[in-house]
């Protein structure tokens, strides 16, 4: 090794195994190539790449994925297996075990892109010859079938939304088409209702530790859209009965700036958006249920149908 000579045994289950495995070693030795992983352990493997590789070189919300799906999925199933002896078939049975616990396919592909990346820098750092999950094919995903509104409908549901306490956050959602991340993160001083402009540079990210604000999504997100009248009447109503909120609290008023706060002031979660402040509108107007990030679906669909040209929509909407 680079660092003087180093010991190491080979075993096999018959001598010409052991053979054919003790020259390998040494042609790897001889070309400079020394995998030596030792005791490490997938487990081991896997905090140490999030801690060293992954941290401060991605978004927070994809690194909280990442350390999720290691946390919950590879650690308990791989983790006190050698690094080194972690072979195609291991891969194959953590597969295939998710899919039986009834994990779907895409969540089980989000695993194999995981332990591939993880597996990919043990390779470059020299720890381990090659990396398993290339001779593992993972899940293929069902497509999730989009369900933009009409333009019809579109109006039925913000006609709907009129009262609601978010109301201005779905009329925002289908008049800019922004991601919820980017509503849920918006300042009011990113908000100038003179200009009717809107500038985003900022999203709101859920992460292990809580919420966090993080840059949008990519260089492209940054932008400044232009608010449709509608969008600037809603914005109006929404801050007056937001300053009424405020003085009723008094002091439990949790002032962050936001535009879109909790009751509280603070940072709304994402996951309380889909039960009820979303799907009780799209019940008054009779329509089917849909995501929230349908909207921005519904947002570009109806733009491109009335003919804006799709470069415009694609600044819009921030599409990289």
């Amino acid at each position: 090794t680079p660092d003087g000579p180093k010991r190491k045994t080979i075993y096999g289950k018959v001598y010409k195994e052991v053979e054919s495995a003790l020259a390998k070693a040494r042609g790897d030795a001889a070309r400079g190539l020394i995998f030596d992983a030792g005791n490490l352990t997938v487990g081991e493997w896997a905090d140490r790449w999030l801690r060293d590789a992954v941290a401060d070189t991605v978004r927070p919300v994809t690194f909280a994925k990442y350390e999720q799906i290691v946390r919950n999925h590879i650690k308990p199933s791989l983790g006190r297996l050698k690094l080194q002896t972690l072979t195609p078939a291991h891969v194959r049975g953590l597969y295939r075990e998710k899919l039986n616990s009834g994990l779907s396919p895409r969540t089980v592909q989000y695993v194999h892109v995981t332990l591939n990346k993880a597996l990919k820098q043990a390779v470059a750092d020299g720890l381990v010859p090659r990396n398993v999950c290339e001779a593992v094919k993972p899940p293929r995903p069902q497509k999730r079938e989009i369900t933009p509104l009409s333009p019809e409908q579109a109006r039925c549901f913000l006609k709907a939304c009129q009262g609601e306490r978010l109301e201005a956050l779905f009329v925002l959602a289908v008049h800019t088409g922004m991601r919820q991340g980017e509503l849920l993160g918006l300042h009011w001083e990113d908000v100038d209702l003179e200009a009717g402009a809107i500038r985003v540079h900022r999203a709101l990210a859920q992460t292990k530790g809580g919420p966090v604000l993080a840059p949008p999504k990519s260089a492209k997100s940054r932008r400044r859209i232009k608010l449709t009248g509608a969008a600037v009447e809603a914005l109006k109503r929404h801050r007056a009965a937001q300053n009424a909120e405020r003085l009723r609290l008094g002091g439990r008023w949790e002032d962050r700036g936001l535009v879109f706060p909790n009751c509280a002031g603070g940072f709304l979660s994402p996951y309380l958006l889909t039960d009820g402040p979303l799907k009780r509108p799209l019940e008054r107007a009779g329509l089917p249920f849909i995501r929230f990030h349908d909207l921005r679906h519904s947002c570009a669909t109806i733009l491109l149908s009335r003919g804006v040209h799709v470069k415009l929509v694609q600044e819009l909407l921030g599409h990289a």
